[in-house]
């Protein structure tokens, strides 16, 4: 084992443990989940403040100049009737004075290449630095998240001089944000086969308040065999690989405590959300099994390879699956013909807290939070997961619990809520609609009026705000909403994949749970 891992273990049982009242939540929050259909719509009033010491806005981007910028400039900003979601982010510290707020830029999506040339010039650099602090400080945030995906690989340009290059960059906002008592903050790769070629250790950690570690994605649907997302230890079937080469949690933390990351700057990632697969063969269903690739995407997040615990929870719940446990990894997975799906819930999550606790780390982070169980469908009470965290932590958690009814088959949980809003195009214009849970456990909209086709212009016509099928094609549907001047628009909107719209329950399905009749 790593001396310098040693060390780091040591410091932390002769060191004053940092308090539980201390230990940081850090929670991701996606906002284009704004977007999403039915119960995986989340805004920014679904966001519990109790259960985070600080929110992370996802996310911001850059132009070629090195300039901060909106990726949505209707959903962040209040301007021509935006939705101005930076004012209602950082309103939330006004109901938890705790509460800090951070803004991210980068992420998955923005990739490496624009990233490499900004750090590559200094100009760029301050027009970073600057439009950042600006945007931080016009908007009340309370600091900046880094999340460079990743120096040094993907599409980078300078290659190798991304690593010094992101310090520097790291450096020169330090000095800034310093002058405005601002936090900054990083996402970063976990082990040490990815980590040890984007980041001089050492030297990043100087000047981040948080190094939040991205413990996840360890395997994933581009492997040619399953794999666990998250596992803690070595999983079945890796027994003979070396340890340090281990995709794991717990070598992960070894990688980053023994490259001198102080454990009071490290927070622990944490999925709340699992990755699917494609089996080759369905009699060949363990961890390490032939893959062909992403398997099945969740109604919501609708994307093939991954599934947020919220929709996977309600498929376990209602439809036939082997659920695993992998007792080396300690994480579950579970198995329904050809799909195979790695996930975490609130028992291997509490275990790696548990884990990571004893080497005195300053706390966790999620990512991210709208794929959380939030409105307490599949279990008693809403935000499960992140319950379960705090609970670990040692933090006090006010209980919430949700009513349950029973069908003739099995005890179905339903929240208690009565609202949720369909996006509109001005916030003068937001529709709320009711969704009564009923003896099905599906949901039915309030407002029932349907559209009509204009048979002379033979387009779909709105008469009331919601969500409407298509009669002409089942893999798309309409969104009316309000005008400025009264009226009603339409935009067609094509569901991902291979899914069909559900008029009965509001989102992009699968097809065979769906009742597709066309005119």
């Amino acid at each position: 084992m790593n001396k310098l891992f040693l060390l780091s273990v040591c410091a932390c049982f002769l060191n004053k443990y940092i308090t539980a009242a201390d230990k940081v939540v850090i929670c991701y929050y996606g906002t284009w989940a704004t977007y999403r259909n039915g119960l995986g719509k989340f805004d920014v009033s679904n966001i519990n403040i109790d259960l985070c010491t600080h929110i992370v806005y996802t996310f911001v981007g850059i132009n070629s100049q090195g300039n901060v910028i909106s990726l949505d400039t209707f959903l962040d900003y209040p301007d021509n009737w935006g939705r101005d979601n930076f004012g209602k982010f950082n309103a939330l510290k006004l109901q938890n004075s705790k509460l800090k707020t951070i803004l991210a830029v980068g992420g998955w999506n923005e990739a490496s290449a624009k990233y490499s040339v900004m750090a590559a010039n200094p100009t760029f650099r301050k027009n970073f630095v600057s439009s950042a602090l600006a945007m931080v400080l016009q908007y009340g945030f309370d600091g900046l998240d880094v999340d460079w995906e990743y120096p040094n690989r993907r599409d980078s340009i300078n290659g190798q001089a991304d690593i010094n290059n992101f310090t520097q960059l790291l450096k020169e906002l330090r000095e800034e944000f310093n002058k405005y008592g601002l936090l900054l903050t990083a996402a970063v790769s976990s082990v040490k086969a990815s980590a040890s070629l984007s980041y001089d250790i050492p030297s990043i950690v100087q000047y981040l308040d948080f190094v939040n570690v991205m413990t996840y994605d360890m395997n994933g649907a581009w492997d040619p065999k399953t794999g666990h997302n998250a596992p803690l230890h070595r999983s079945e079937g890796d027994e003979n690989v070396v340890r340090d080469q281990l995709n794991t949690v717990d070598v992960a933390l070894e990688y980053w405590l023994g490259q001198g990351c102080p454990p009071e700057k490290l927070v622990l990632g944490l999925p709340f959300y699992g990755h699917t697969f494609q089996l080759a063969n369905v009699h060949n269903n363990g961890v390490g099994a032939s893959a062909n690739g992403p398997g099945l995407a969740g109604p919501y997040t609708s994307t093939s390879g991954t599934i947020g615990y919220n929709e996977f929870c309600q498929k376990l719940r209602t439809e036939s699956w082997e659920q695993r446990y992998d007792k080396l990894a300690k994480v579950p997975y579970a198995v329904q013909g050809q799909n195979w799906v790695s996930y975490d819930d609130a028992n291997s999550l509490v275990t790696k807290v548990d884990y990571a606790l004893q080497f005195n780390i300053s706390g966790v982070m999620v990512w991210s939070i709208e794929t959380d169980d939030f409105h307490g469908i599949c279990h008693t009470e809403d935000f499960p997961l992140l319950r379960a965290i705090n609970r670990a932590l040692g933090k006090t958690v006010v209980t919430t619990t949700t009513t349950t009814e029973s069908t003739s088959t099995t005890a179905t949980t339903t929240p208690v809520y009565t609202t949720t809003t369909v996006a509109p195009t001005s916030e003068s214009t937001t529709t709320s609609l009711t969704f009564p849970p009923n003896s099905s456990g599906s949901t039915t909209m309030s407002t029932t009026s349907a559209p009509t086709i204009d048979p002379t212009e033979n387009t779909f016509v709105c008469v009331e705000e919601g969500y409407y099928e298509n009669p002409k094609d089942c893999t798309s549907f309409y969104v009316c909403i309000g005008g400025l001047y009264n009226n009603f628009e339409s935009m067609l909107i094509q569901c991902p994949a291979n899914l069909y719209w559900d008029q009965k329950n509001k989102y992009c399905n699968y097809p065979n749970e769906v009742d597709c009749n066309l005119i």
